[in-house]
This record gives structure tokens, sequence and C-alpha cells, in this order.
């Protein structure tokens, strides 16, 4: 990363792991450390991006996401209900087992941006309270594991929340950053190791 350099790929998983640290300061930590970075090289490419998406001349999101992180590894046509998108997915070196997906419009209006599992990637197994440790899983992931899952408005724009029902008929709230779990309502899981990499 260069600080006066372009806005790349290393730049934009350092504004995924800011928004992250207000959850998991010590797991955005080791892996800001794992990437060579100061805190304030990754506080100011969180600057940098924030001022591209403000600026009066600022591309649209679609473009941005193409000029920052290059051509997509894979894009296809996506239906959800009546609506029609394409999804666009970005390799992310932090976690090889997801992908930065961006859906668009036909007309190019992003409508979400989040991580979601790479295609044909394993998710590891969610049974259980105790499997649900942070940066493992995706919103789709735990929505999956335990229906019906209800969402919730998160605290800021890259956030949601997911309410759920744990086998035990124990309600939970999970919270999101980007797609990837953060924590969740209730008694803490005992382990916070990632799976698959940052």
């Amino acid at each position: 990363m260069t600080i006066n350099g372009p806005f790349g790929p290393l730049d934009f998983q350092l504004v995924l792991l800011r928004r992250m640290a207000d959850h998991q300061p010590e797991l955005v930590d080791e892996a800001r450390r794992e990437l060579g970075v100061s805190l304030a090289e990754m506080r100011e490419a969180n600057r940098r991006w924030q001022a591209m998406a403000r600026s009066p001349r600022a591309r649209g999101t679609l473009a941005r996401y193409r000029s920052v992180l290059g051509a997509p590894e894979l894009t296809f046509r996506r239906v959800i209900g009546d609506l029609e998108c394409d999804a666009l997915l970005w390799p992310v070196p932090l976690w090889p087992d997801l992908r930065f997906e961006v859906m668009a419009a036909p007309g190019g209006a992003v409508w979400n941006e989040w991580l979601v599992r790479a295609p044909g990637a394993a998710s590891p197994a969610l049974r259980t309270a105790e499997d649900l440790r942070p940066w493992a899983y995706t919103v789709d992931e735990v929505a999956r594991a335990f229906p019906p899952a209800r969402p919730t408005e998160g605290t800021a724009p890259t956030r949601m929340g997911l309410a759920f029902t744990l086998p035990d008929g124990e309600p939970r709230v999970a919270e999101f950053t980007w797609g990837l779990l953060q924590r969740w309502s209730g008694p803490e899981p005992s382990s916070q190791v990632r799976e698959g990499g940052f």
C-alpha cells in the first residue's frame, strides 16, 4: 500500500477491517499486522475510501469497485423474486474462502455489497451456539443454519443484524459487518479462532 499511490485491493481490505474493528479489535489488529500495515495506514485507507465515495466527481459505486479491485473473478446473473441482478465476485486474500460480492441492477445501480462464501468452498460446520465464532460465517450461512431467520437493521450502512433461534429454542441476534459475523447476543462462544484464514 502506498499512501499517495493508487487505491487498490490491499487498501480496500483495510477499509473492511476498519469497520470490523468496532466489534473485533483483536482480530483486526492481528490481520493488520499480518498485512504489515500500521493503524495509521488503515485509518488513512478508510479516509481515502470515504473521500472517493463522497466526492462530487465520484464515479458510480460499481465503477469505483471495478477501479479499485480490477476485473471481477466471476460475474453471473441472479434472480431474487421478481428482480434480476448481476452478481460480481472478487477475491479477498485475508479470507481465502470468501469473496466480496456486489449485486448490481442491469443499469449498474448497486443493491448490495458484502462478503460471501466462495463458490465451491465449504463453510465450517454450524450446528450450535459454540460454533458461532467471529469471522467464520456469512449472513447467508447463519440464516440457513438456524431457520427461520429475519434480517434486522444494522447500526451503520455496512452492518446488519439477523434474528434467529438456536436449536434449544433460545432467540438470538447476530451482528455482521460487510456480511461477516462479528458477534451475537447472549453468552459468547468460548472460541474466537477464525476459520479458513482471516
